[in-house]
């Protein structure tokens, strides 16, 4: 199973900022970013579109470099991509000349594991996401909730310490969304991961985050960050629908809301 967060590392935005020339013009994206995460963290991040959620999920990943400052997990500097960061996507991306399976198996396969081991791990991750009888399906036979679940198995088979996920339920229905922010807080409690996730929504935000921070406009600088307390680590399961109605998270989410909602009007 993938570390605890026991074993995980902090992550730490050091002065980040990122600026990209489009059509001779200069964009500032990030500006001024410090943020420290805790291994372990369910941190998600709201804000208005084009204010550099995005940006900053790929600058963690390892995917570019920031413009200013600096990336660091467990005091390196991220200078590329690495295994112990893992990427779920908005649209799931699985191969489709593979099976569920196989696309599961795949990381674990480039990186050398024996056939039994990489078998028995897809088994494994597919059972936590609920997909164990369709490991023999192709990615067609699936919904698009099911295909998402089967991108979360396949990032979680390379057991990454930390996992970035940009808006991964924005496309699926609103019941189907649902049930996958539930599985989800199921996985991290089970792995202890430490969790970046970006997200549109202010709902979703509130209730999947143990931390819950907002961007602001272009260029992007942390204008909010709150504890959240309502993904409940500690196991306790309550309804969606009851957590919802909670005083406590109707005003966290007004807050949240407010904050989206003043940045975009002082822009």
């Amino acid at each position: 199973m993938s570390p605890r967060s026991g074993d995980a590392e902090r992550v730490d935005f050091l002065g980040v900022g990122q600026h990209f020339t489009t059509g001779g013009v200069r964009v500032d994206a990030l500006s001024g970013v410090d943020l420290s995460v805790q291994p372990g963290e369910f941190v998600t991040i709201a804000g208005p579109s084009g204010c550099g959620k995005t940006t900053l999920l790929r600058l963690l990943a390892g995917f570019q470099q920031p413009s200013a400052g600096e990336v660091r997990v467990g005091g390196r500097r991220v200078l590329g991509p690495g295994p112990d960061r893992g990427v779920v996507f908005q649209a799931p991306n699985l191969f489709p000349w593979l099976t569920v399976a196989g696309n599961v198996e795949l990381g674990p396969r480039l990186r050398g594991v024996g056939r039994a081991r990489r078998r028995e791990e897809a088994a494994r991750y597919l059972e936590l996401v609920a997909l164990g009888e369709f490991a023999r399906h192709r990615p067609y036979q699936l919904s698009g909730g099911m295909q998402q679940r089967c991108q979360i198995a396949r990032v979680l088979a390379n057991e990454p310490s930390i996992v970035l996920m940009d808006e991964p339920f924005g496309a699926l229905d609103a019941l189907t969304r649902e049930r996958l922010q539930g599985e989800l807080l199921e996985i991290w409690r089970a792995t202890g991961q430490t969790i970046l996730f970006i997200t549109h929504s202010v709902e979703e935000a509130v209730f999947l985050g143990s931390r819950v921070l907002v961007m602001s406009p272009r260029p992007g600088r942390i204008v909010l960050d709150e504890p959240a307390v309502f993904a409940d680590p500690a196991g306790t399961r309550a309804p969606i629908e009851a957590i919802r109605s909670l005083p406590a998270f109707v005003e966290l989410a007004d807050r949240v809301r407010a904050a989206i909602t003043e940045e975009q009007v002082s822009a």
